[in-house]
């Protein structure tokens, strides 16, 4: 059974700050073994990542077989249904359309003092995605990483992604495809982290490296930013859910399991003015777990961190929503609009009873990486901005810099720095003379 709190209850807010503290990552101690993984790769190279790849994936790799061949590719894509490949065609449609509104433009202008400020927009040069291997892979994650990247104009793009006892998912390599991946590496853990951010003799280093794994990968990701961007450290998966008792019990059942069949440890949460629709919603979940394939999963997911809190009124409900941050953010409610103003904490946010999350981890358009663990409280999910950067642009005028410069040395000698104020002072003397 999952928790069950009243917000009008004596020890709510005790119980409540329980829940939002229980530890649901697996986190164990691998920061070494990465650590000495990473120093592997970085002096032995090719070597290394097959070595590597034997061991932990069971498949015997030479430098020539790192990546997939385009025939290969091509041999797999050919056992993709005409109804997945459709389906599939159609996401990347969505997700390009999506996407492609987000570019930034860039901004020129002359201020008061006749300068010209601006700044521009430019793509990361080479981008690596990760994506879990097997037949556990998700075509979905590829092209969520992938053509947000594309959109971007990132020039190379490559995927890491393991193919343990060389099990390989044609979907995943349609989806590369549509996206416009320039190369699939069939190498995956924190082997396949370090040889993207250093590079190798048969793998080139990358600027960025965005996508989900294990704890090896999250381990190999923090140990490699700085030297290569990374997109962030996701945890196990997560859903809120606010709903009036004017729902189905059984939709929001399906919504609430939808995340809780990703891992035992994801988080599925009903929040609700209606205690007797709480209840209800908690019945249909466990008739669905009767059934569904992965109910060993969600039924753990569910039993240990699954939670209905029932609440005074909505507005109530949206400032718990605030405090958890959700990955994911469902407004079931007559104002789905009106609701979501007050929401100022969430990865993403679907309106109505009629928009399920799971439409959004597919064909929505919004990306689906998106901040868990409460980290939505500072950041964002993945878009275009994740692989562009902004230089700054500024042009002094003669007259401009009369104007703003001797500002600028006396803060340079405020600070002891003396030969930031001379590089100004001297081009002020030298107007100042009239020369």
């Amino acid at each position: 059974m999952p928790h069950f709190l009243n917000t009008q209850d004596a020890g709510f807010e005790a119980a409540f700050t329980a829940l939002l503290g229980m530890k649901r990552e697996d986190s164990p101690d691998v920061d070494a073994t990465v650590a000495a993984i990473i120093a592997d790769v970085r002096a032995r190279g090719d070597a290394a990542v097959i070595e590597l790849t034997a061991r932990f994936d069971r498949l015997e790799l030479t430098p020539e077989t790192l990546a997939f061949s385009a025939a290969e590719i091509a041999a797999e894509v050919a056992k993709v249904s005409p109804e997945d490949r459709a389906a599939l065609e159609l996401a990347a449609e969505r997700i390009r359309d999506y996407h492609a509104r987000q570019m930034p433009e860039d901004a020129q202008w002359q201020d008061a003092s006749g300068a010209t400020l601006g700044w521009r927009w430019t793509p990361v040069s080479a981008a690596g995605l990760y994506v879990p291997g097997g037949l556990a892979s998700y075509p979905s994650s590829v092209l969520m990483n992938a053509i947000p990247a594309k959109v971007a104009g990132v020039e190379r793009l490559a995927i890491a992604c393991p193919t343990p006892g060389g099990v390989v998912n044609p979907l995943v390599l349609l989806a590369a495809q549509l996206a416009g991946v320039d190369v699939i590496y069939r190498i995956g853990g924190a082997q396949a982290v370090a040889a993207l951010a250093y590079g190798t003799e048969s793998i080139a280093p990358v600027d960025k490296i965005t996508g989900p794994g294990n704890a090896f990968v999250a381990a190999a990701k923090r140990r490699v930013f700085g030297k290569v961007g990374i997109d962030m450290i996701a945890g196990p998966s997560e859903i809120l859910v606010i709903a009036d008792a004017e729902n189905d019990p059984d939709w929001i059942a399906l919504d609430l399991l939808s995340q809780a069949e990703h891992d035992e440890s994801a988080q599925s949460i009903l929040v609700t003015p209606d205690a007797a629709f709480g209840r209800a919603v908690a019945a249909a979940v466990e008739k669905r777990l009767e059934t569904l394939e992965r109910r060993a999963i969600a039924g753990a997911s569910w039993r240990d961190f699954g939670a209905v809190i029932v609440t005074r009124d909505l507005g109530e409900a949206a400032a718990l929503s605030n405090r958890v941050a959700p990955e994911h953010l469902e407004l079931c409610v007559a104002d789905p609009e009106g609701l979501s103003q007050q929401i100022t904490h969430a990865g993403a946010i679907f309106l109505g009873q009629w928009t399920p999350e799971a439409i959004g981890d597919y064909v929505g358009g919004p990306n689906h990486v998106l901040p868990t663990a409460r980290s939505a409280r500072f950041s964002s999910g993945l878009s275009v901005l994740d692989f562009v950067k902004r230089t700054t642009l500024a042009r002094m005028t003669p007259a401009a810099l009369a104007a703003i410069g001797p500002a600028a040395a006396r803060l340079a000698q405020s600070e002891s720095l003396e030969a930031h104020g001379l590089s100004v002072q001297a081009r002020l003397d030298r107007l100042n003379s009239g020369a």
